[in-house]
């Protein structure tokens, strides 16, 4: 059986000699770095902003026994029910064991890339589940059977033809070059699948200690639906996203906008902080968190909406 760094390797060599693929991406970097050079210009001293977001996370990987004790605390508090994982085995154990216990058949993910390193859709498609994503760059490669080409920019390797191609051969819709109309083709079909999956499963941009709450920043609004409409919530991330405290995100977000998509501020970012207090109206009645610590430390967490 040839392993992932072997297939790597064979599809290197051939995307190194594929000259339209070397435009597409040229062309892409070259009006990514544009914006994401404009935004930058607008900080006061993107140096010493740099400089300061490294403290910090040097302050919290280097306390980590302090930051996550107080984390894993916080959800414990409100309700959370807290799993560790060290290894990459036994964080898809565990989101099996709760999807099993869901009786759940359809999964719809978002902001999950830690999930990519464990190969968990394999796995979850393996034991006969369904699983859809939801971000629409993932979404494409999904559907071309593809890992995501690029951490932010899952599709940043095709065309619009490319794409209009692939969702008339896998969703039967009229081809077209016009990336709204390829939008909302997309959009039908994930409404449904929110509306119908069982369980939703996030990952994490930062975990912030002071509050034991997950920050999720995303531009389509996919994650929030992700968390909000089916009956279970599951969210995967390492403990490298540790924050010290709420105050960090006034540092970290505006510069992780700036230097993922060029953006002064992503469009919608959302705290989940478990499951519905007694005080509150809406919101999920459960909450489960896995948290590996070794070769792949992450967090898993289900939610049950009311």
């Amino acid at each position: 059986m040839t392993s992932f760094v072997e297939q790597f390797k064979t599809q290197a060599v051939q995307l190194t000699r594929d000259l339209r693929h070397r435009h597409l991406i040229q062309t892409a970097l070259r009006k990514y770095e544009a914006v994401r050079d404009k935004t930058r210009a607008g900080f006061q001293d993107w140096q010493a902003a740099r400089e300061a977001a490294a403290e910090t996370k040097w302050e919290a990987i280097n306390h980590l026994d302090k930051y996550l004790v107080e984390f894993v605390n916080q959800l414990e508090g409100r309700g959370t029910k807290v799993h560790w994982a060290s290894t990459a085995d036994q964080a898809r154990d565990i989101i099996l064991a709760i999807i099993r216990e869901k009786n759940a058949r359809s999964i719809i993910k978002s902001k999950a890339m830690t999930s990519e390193e464990i190969h968990l859709n394999d796995a979850l498609e393996d034991a006969g589940f369904e699983v859809v994503e939801s971000d629409l760059g993932e979404f494409i490669v999904q559907l071309r059977k593809e890992a995501p080409y690029h951490i932010v920019f899952p599709a940043m390797h095709l065309s619009r033809g490319d794409i209009s191609s692939v969702f008339a051969r896998e969703l039967g819709s009229m081809p077209t070059d016009n990336p709204e109309e390829l939008t909302m083709i997309a959009r039908r079909v994930l409404r449904n699948k929110y509306i119908t999956a069982d369980i939703g499963l996030t990952g994490a941009n930062f975990a912030i200690a002071e509050t034991g709450m997950i920050s999720i920043t995303e531009n389509e609004g996919n994650a929030r639906l992700t968390a909000a409409l089916p009956k279970v919530l599951i969210s995967l991330l390492g403990i490298e996203k540790i924050l010290p405290r709420l105050d960090d995100l006034a540092l970290f977000l505006p510069m992780l906008a700036a230097s993922g998509t060029g953006q002064p501020l992503t469009c919608y970012n959302s705290l989940y902080g478990g499951p519905r207090q007694p005080a509150e109206s809406d919101g999920p009645e459960e909450n489960y968190w896995r948290i590996p610590n070794n070769e792949t430390p992450c967090i898993v967490s289900a939610a049950a909406p009311a």
